[in-house]
């Protein structure tokens, strides 16, 4: 412990300075016409293409269509990303072109494009900040805090974050009710947008059903934003929720520790990449959110400061399912049973005292 607690601390004192990476990242941050647009007609395309190949397999079989899909829900993963960059005004040089590509992207992902902006620029804010948690993030609180709770919140807290609620319910609950609600706290601009995404997605949702019957066009909707959702959210997951991840009282908080000590580096096989938007390189999104996607593996291997962080892999980010509370004493992501040795530790200390 006392050297994973030193390791930490050695990292603090390499962490580049602002000046450094700011003047590495400058020349990533220009948003690429050429690549926006062969971006969009691979991911906007595909996914037309997968709705088409399920209207003419549905004809035959549902479970034809299926696998459709399941492409289809993949693909939905790259059009956020394109929604995401355009929220962050990255992923084209105009402020209104990213506007109406990103309205468009957050009607096929079922999500307002500037209420999801005003709430995501939030998270970019409090990322890793322990006093600022509570919007755009995943619940999560401190052993202490976990501790002091009632009974009634805490069993609350385990089912928020059992893995069936979180990657199953969740995203449908999200994408399908929570986000066609605007939130008290959101302007006028941000409330109007869930209205405006919610007349769209009636117009798209009453033409693909005049197209496909209602019930074809339901079960199969179903699927696609079930694996886009899960998809979605267990990458957002995965990118601040590991062992050795940052988190820090607001008055010790640094925005470039909860950049790229906060912020994962996902490393993904070269498709899952494809259809992730490089968004696994979130270390140097969040170090600077107006790199477009398509410029974020250059970026990161532009410098060796930003390939020194440590990668998450497809089989040792499983190991953030076991993770639930933040222990502030060892600065890490602990599961339940770290308060069960806990526990059974000041027992057996309190019996040798007697």
């Amino acid at each position: 412990m006392m050297e994973e607690r030193q390791d930490i601390q050695e990292a603090g004192n390499q962490r580049p300075k602002v000046t450094e990476w700011k003047e590495i990242v400058a020349g990533y941050q220009r948003p690429s016409l050429k690549r926006a647009i062969w971006q969009m007609v691979n991911s906007f395309g595909l996914y037309a293409l997968a709705w088409v190949l399920m209207f003419y397999a549905v004809e035959k079989s549902f479970w034809l269509a299926v696998p459709f899909a399941v492409l289809a829900g993949m693909l939905l993963v790259r059009v956020f990303i394109i929604f995401h960059d355009c929220g962050h005004g990255s992923f084209l040089k105009s402020e209104k072109a990213n506007n109406i590509v990103g309205f468009i992207a957050g009607t096929l992902a079922f999500t307002p494009y500037y209420h999801w902006r005003w709430e995501h620029s939030v998270h970019h804010a409090t990322a890793g900040d322990l006093d600022r948690r509570g919007m755009g993030d995943v619940w999560t609180m401190t052993v202490r805090e976990y501790q002091e709770s009632s009974r009634w919140k805490r069993l609350a807290y385990r089912l928020t974050r059992n893995p069936f609620v979180l990657f199953v319910i969740a995203p449908l609950f999200l994408f399908l009710i929570h986000q066609r609600i605007p939130s008290g706290k959101a302007n006028p601009r941000e409330r109007n947008s869930v209205w405006w995404t919610n007349l769209a997605m009636l117009g798209l949702v009453i033409v693909q059903c005049l197209v496909f019957g209602i019930t074809h066009y339901l079960m199969l909707q179903f699927v696609v934003t079930l694996v886009g959702g899960s998809i979605g959210l267990w990458m957002f997951y995965v990118q601040h929720q590991y062992e050795n991840v940052y988190w820090e009282r607001r008055e010790d908080w640094d925005y470039t520790a909860a950049a790229l000590e906060g912020s994962s580096f996902y490393k993904l096989p070269r498709i899952l990449q494809w259809f992730s938007g490089n968004i696994g390189f979130h270390h140097i999104h969040h170090l600077s959110p107006k790199i477009p996607n398509y410029n974020l593996e250059r970026c990161h291997n532009s410098h060796q400061i930003f390939r020194d962080v440590k990668p998450l892999t497809l089989i040792s980010s499983l190991r953030s399912l076991r993770l639930r509370l933040w222990d502030e004493q060892a600065n890490r992501l602990v599961g339940y049973r770290h308060l069960r040795r806990q526990k059974q530790t000041q027992n057996q200390k309190q019996q040798a005292v007697r």
